[in-house]
C-alpha cells in the first residue's frame, strides 16, 4: 500500500510544483504620486540591511521594545517567480505568541513594479504547511521558486497589489515552528500587513485596503487574522477575508487524520502546539519511536515528507497515552478553534468537497457560524482533494478580492 500512496502525492506535489512555476506575473503600470509619507517606526528600521545568513531568521535576546508590526531588520530578497516584476524585502518583525507575549516573526513582502505603492492594496498572505524544519521556511520558498501558493500570490501582484507573506513564529536554526496554533498565526499575519506599511522602503500607505488571504494552514491563519483585527489591529483599513481549506476546529480534524494518510500533519500540529504552550509537554506522552520520529521531522520534514513518510500512522504508534485526551490539550485546541469572533468584513470561504486532510465538515460548521453571525459570508466547494484544492478555488477566489478592493458589494449565500 505504501508505495502507490507515495507515488500518488509524489505526482500530486509535482503537479502543483509545475503549475506554481508555470504562472507567469504581468504588473500593470498606475500614474505616479507622491510616496507614503515616512514613520518614525519606519524610519528606525531603515539602515543597513543584514544579516544575510541564516542568523537573519535568529530573534535578538532581549527583544527591543516596540509595537506589533514594528521592523526589527531586513534584507533584500530574490524571489525566483517574481525577481523581474516586483521589488522584495525580507523582514522581522514584532509580533504576538500563542500565550499573548511579544515575539519575533520573519516574512516577505513584495511590492509589484510600475505601480504606485501608495495606492497598492495590500494582501496579508498566509501560506500552507511547509513543514517543521527550518529550510520549509516560506521566506527560503519564496527564493526558490517552490512556494505551492505561488499562483494566488501572482495573481495579486499582476493585479497591482502589495502582498505581505508571513513565515509564522518559529522558523529559525533553533526553534520550532507553533504550527497551526492560531492564537499566533493570526498577529502573525495581521503584523505582517503593519510591517509592509511601516517599512519605508516599500512606499505602502496606512490606508490602504486590506485583504486577508490564504489556504489550509494559510486559510486558518487568515480567518484568525480577520477574527483578531477588530480588537488587535483596529487602525487597518480590513475589507474582506478570503479563505481556503481552514482547519477551523482541530480536535475534529485531529479525529479524521489519526490512523489515515494525512496523519503527519497530525504530527506536526502536536509539535507546533507544544512548541506554542510548554505546559503541554508532549515529550512526557511519547514512547522511544515518537521521540525518535518526531525530532527526525523537525530537522528534515517538509511537506513531502510529511506525507510520504508518515502515512495511516496513528497516535498510539508514538505515544504512551493520547495527549488530546487529557484537560491541558482540550483547553489549547478550544482556545485554537475558529468562530468565537467572527470577522467583521465580508468572507470568502471555499473548501475540496472531497478534503482528505482538513475534513469539509468541520468548515462548513466554521460557515454556518458565521453565517449566523450575520457575516456577509459566500461559501464555495469544489469536486477536488485537499491538494488540488488550492487550484480549484484560486480563481474565484481572486475575483472576489478584485471586486472588494474595488467597493463592490460582497455577495453571500448564507
Amino acid at each position: 500500500m505504501e508505495v502507490p500512496v507515495k507515488r500518488k502525492v509524489l505526482l500530486a506535489l509535482v503537479s502543483l510544483s509545475t503549475l506554481a512555476a508555470g504562472v507567469a506575473v504581468v504588473s500593470s503600470p498606475a500614474a505616479a504620486a507622491p510616496a507614503a509619507p515616512v514613520t518614525t517606526a519606519a524610519a528606525a528600521a531603515v539602515g543597513l540591511p543584514g544579516p544575510f545568513d541564516d542568523s537573519f531568521y535568529k530573534a535578538p535576546a532581549p527583544l527591543p521594545a516596540g509595537q506589533p508590526g514594528d521592523v526589527l531588520r531586513w534584507r533584500p530578497s530574490v524571489p525566483l517567480m517574481n525577481a523581474a516584476n516586483a521589488d522584495a524585502w525580507e523582514v522581522m518583525y514584532l509580533s504576538t505568541n500563542g500565550q499573548g507575549k511579544p515575539d519575533a516573526v520573519t516574512g516577505t513582502i513584495l511590492v509589484p513594479k510600475g505601480v504606485d505603492p501608495a495606492k497598492a492594496p495590500i494582501i496579508g498572505y498566509g501560506v500552507g504547511t511547509q513543514g517543521p524544519a527550518f529550510k520549509c521556511t516560506p521566506s527560503k520558498a519564496i527564493e526558490r521558486g517552490t512556494l505551492y501558493d505561488q499562483p494566488a500570490i501572482n495573481d495579486s501582484l499582476s493585479s497591482g497589489y502589495a502582498v505581505a507573506v508571513t513565515d509564522y513564529e518559529g522558523y529559525s536554526p533553533t526553534t520550532v515552528p507553533t504550527y497551526i496554533t492560531g492564537q499566533s498565526m493570526g498577529p502573525a499575519v495581521i503584523d505582517s500587513v503593519r510591517a509592509a506599511q511601516r517599512f519605508s522602503p516599500a512606499k505602502l500607505s496606512k490606508t490602504a485596503k486590506v485583504i486577508f488571504q490564504g489556504y489550509s494552514q494559510g486559510g486558518g491563519g487568515a480567518m484568525w487574522a480577520g477574527e483578531k483585527q477588530p480588537a488587535y489591529a483596529p487602525e487597518l483599513n480590513l475589507v474582506g477575508v478570503a479563505a481556503g481549506g481552514v482547519p477551523a476546529d482541530l480536535t475534529a480534524v485531529a479525529k479524521g487524520l489519526d490512523g489515515y494518510i494525512g496523519f503527519g500533519f497530525l504530527a506536526f500540529a502536536a509539535v507546533g502546539l507544544d512548541a506554542a504552550y510548554p505546559d503541554l509537554k508532549l515529550d512526557s506522552y511519547l514512547n522511544d519511536t515518537g521521540r525518535q520520529q518526531l525530532n527526525d521531522a523537525k530537522q528534515n520534514a517538509c511537506v513531502v515528507e510529511l506525507l510520504t513518510n508518515y502515512p495511516f500512522k496513528k497516535i498510539s504508534d508514538y505515544t504512551t497515552s493520547n495527549p488530546l485526551d487529557t484537560p491541558q490539550w482540550k483547553a489549547r485546541l478550544a482556545q485554537n478553534k475558529l468562530g468565537a469572533n467572527p470577522p467583521r468584513v465580508p468572507v470568502f470561504q471555499y473548501h475540496a468537497s472531497t478534503d482528505e486532510i482538513v475534513n469539509t465538515p468541520q468548515a462548513d460548521a466554521l460557515h454556518k457560524t458565521y453565517c449566523a453571525a450575520g457575516v456577509r459570508e459566500q461559501w464555495n466547494t469544489y469536486v477536488s482533494d485537499h491538494l488540488s484544492g488550492i487550484f480549484a478555488g484560486n480563481g474565484d477566489a481572486h475575483q472576489w478580492i478584485v471586486k472588494r478592493f474595488a467597493g463592490d458589494q460582497a455577495p453571500s449565500n448564507c
